[in-house]
């Protein structure tokens, strides 16, 4: 992860080596939380592009830590599942 720009309640960052897959779900718990005014990415190519996030809140590092925090349990969640789904 690389900071592209910080200010008070705006944190742009670059998340190198991901795709779509985590970046989607890490926009979508972060616009689950009640004091994100926006969260959005981007890639600007689609081969060799690295991710880009824009996150708006009061506090966005704490912010994605709380969304990537909640993706962490998710993601521990289904493989628990799918662990006892394939013991059965």
């Amino acid at each position: 992860m690389k900071v592209v720009k910080e200010e008070d309640e705006k944190l742009v960052f670059e998340v190198t080596g991901e795709s779509h897959t985590i970046c989607n779900i890490l926009r979508k718990r972060l616009m689950q939380q009640d004091d994100i005014k926006s969260a959005a990415y981007d890639i600007t190519h689609p081969l060799v592009g690295q991710p880009e996030f824009e996150v708006n809140s009061p506090n966005p590092r704490e912010s994605i830590a709380l969304a990537s925090d909640t993706v962490k349990n998710e993601v521990a969640e289904f493989k628990d599942a799918v662990i006892k789904a394939f013991e059965e």
